[in-house]
């Protein structure tokens, strides 16, 4: 005849049962709480970087960088600067950007700017609606003489948008990227940024410059809240638990 368990082995298999549950439950609030400092760490680091990039974009403007230190530029120290460049624009070469802006619907005129050292940078003139798109309906704005540029610099638009992926084949373009709008337009010796072109008037009015979106989402406040609002909850069920196995034990 089989043996039956004790009345004291059967109740060890709920305790055991509160044990295991007990241990996972204090991993998850440590994971919670861990994710909450984490956003507490990224705020910081956010609040940092608009201020260090409202301090680049007000400051006066320096020199684009040369080629001597294109390869030490990077997204962290460099975006957002606020340069200058001197040369002459290629205006054949321009490529148009499909873009969305305040202005409405239209593109971004990306056009090679040749400098006295034969490097060149691209430079995002401005936004033209889609009826001007056509550089003849524009052609105030091609000039041809030698010019100033004053910009913020940014990076590298790699591939598209998250929607849409450049075409270079087709001559489709959704985002600036350097290095392949360059090698569709045979442009040697380009930096590796470009530069957003600031709201000083081109003759005719196109292109209009100067409408740089900054604004980088911080929802990290909301994120450590929230967080730790559940590592809260998450204690408040461990404490009732213990406790509900506590007054259990006593009777």
């Amino acid at each position: 005849m089989a043996d039956i368990p004790s009345e004291k082995a059967q109740s060890q298999h709920p305790a055991a049962g509160v044990t295991i549950f007990c241990g996972l439950m204090l991993l998850l609030i440590a994971a919670l709480v861990s994710l909450g400092i984490w956003q507490v760490e990224r705020l910081s680091w956010k609040e940092d970087l608009v201020a260090r990039v409202d301090q680049r974009v007000h400051a006066p403007p320096v020199p684009a960088p040369s080629r001597a230190v294109w390869g030490q530029i990077s997204r962290a120290k460099d975006e957002y600067r606020h340069v200058t460049a001197e040369g002459t624009l290629w205006n054949d070469k321009e490529t148009l950007i499909y873009a969305s802006t305040t202005l409405g619907p239209g593109y971004w005129v990306v056009t090679p700017l040749n400098l006295a050292d034969g490097t060149s940078i691209l430079i995002n003139r401005g936004f033209v609606p889609t009826n001007r798109r056509d550089p003849a309906t524009r052609s105030e704005g091609q000039i041809a003489t030698p010019v100033k540029i004053t910009g913020l610099l940014r990076i590298t638009e790699p591939k598209g948008t998250l929607i849409k992926s450049n075409d270079p084949a087709n001559d489709r373009w959704y985002s600036r990227d350097v290095a392949a709008i360059a090698d569709r337009r045979n442009v040697a010796d380009v930096a590796p940024y470009f530069i957003d072109a600031d709201a000083t008037s081109n003759p005719g009015g196109l292109p209009v410059g100067g409408l740089t979106q900054i604004a980088f989402a911080n929802n990290h406040l909301v994120y450590a809240m929230t967080w730790f609002a559940l590592a809260i909850m998450a204690g408040g069920l461990l404490a009732f638990v213990v406790r509900s196995e506590f007054r259990a034990r006593r009777v």
